[in-house]
């Protein structure tokens, strides 16, 4: 399975404790579930707040399959004026 690229941004970058990292994963479940057993606790936390998109779509089926080499951003929401 070729891999996904996650990239992290603001609070879930700084939970993850990086920007960008490789994984392999079928679905938005199963990387999601892969991303939280790795680092812990708090990025679960401020990942029940987050979006995510996939390939620039806003992902609403979490089982839906990931294509080859997606790319997968994860958005705490924003605030700002």
């Amino acid at each position: 399975m070729p891999p996904v690229t996650v990239r992290y941004f603001a609070g879930a970058r700084a939970a993850a404790g990086t920007g960008t990292e490789a994984r392999e994963a079928a679905s938005l479940d199963q990387l999601v579930g892969q991303i939280v057993a790795d680092h812990g606790e708090r990025l679960e936390r401020v990942l029940t707040a987050c979006s995510f998109l996939i390939d620039g779509a806003q992902a609403r089926d979490r089982t839906a399959p990931l294509s080859p080499g997606a790319v997968v951003d994860v958005l705490p929401p924003f605030a700002g004026g």
